[in-house]
């Protein structure tokens, strides 16, 4: 490679991660503050930049957020897909979409809080549809494996799937809320606590 080769790939790769980490502080910053009031400046100031220099990086404010969730559910749903396609009997299925789940809190723990509190309003705007689909793909997801393990006989034949959908939805993102990476637990350690309060109950045998 030529020497004018690598001072290109080197400033290329300075500027990706240089990018990165805007988008990891603009995450924090929006998940703290709300995206609708976090101004491009609050944003810049939280970097230790210029507004203007931010914009070297990114055009507008809509695009980070839209690169912050398009990220976070496309690895989401890379771990989702390939935990459906082992072909895991359907308990043991939930149990690692659960895991996933809460090892996306632990990745991507600020993006997680603008999905559960963003997305509504978000999703108003044509450029951020997919999280309209990604919300149906959920339902389908939950739904149809709740109801394939009625049929197996790994669940209650008296749950209502939607209903179940909806509490497993609702208790394991809500973590986001509290957990913390440098938390007593981690991820996985909060992940097999709540699913031994769901699968076995807290009530002592």
């Amino acid at each position: 490679m030529s020497p004018r080769r690598r001072d290109e790939a080197g400033t290329a790769a300075a500027r990706a991660h240089r990018r990165a980490q805007l988008l990891r502080t603009a995450a924090e910053v929006f998940a703290a503050r709300g995206y609708s009031t976090t101004t491009v400046r609050q944003v810049a100031d939280a970097s230790g930049m210029l507004a203007g220099s931010l914009y070297y990086h990114f055009d507008s404010k809509e695009s980070m957020v839209d690169e912050i969730l398009s990220t976070f559910l496309t690895e989401l749903w890379e771990d989702y897909d390939t935990i459906l396609d082992q072909g895991k009997g359907a308990r043991e299925t939930l149990e690692s979409l659960v895991t996933a789940s809460f090892g996306a809190i632990d990745r991507h723990r600020p993006a997680v809080v603008i999905y559960q509190n963003e997305s509504k309003h978000l999703a108003e705007n044509d450029r951020f549809t997919y999280l309209v689909d990604s919300q149906k793909r959920f339902r389908q997801m939950w739904v149809g494996l709740l109801e394939r393990g009625i049929e197996e006989g790994d669940f209650r034949a008296d749950l209502d799937p939607p209903v179940i959908y909806r509490f497993i939805r609702d208790t394991v993102w809500v973590a986001a809320g509290w957990y913390r990476p440098d938390g007593r637990l981690t991820s996985e350690q909060v992940a097999r606590q709540y699913l031994a309060m769901v699968l076995e109950g807290v009530q002592r045998r």
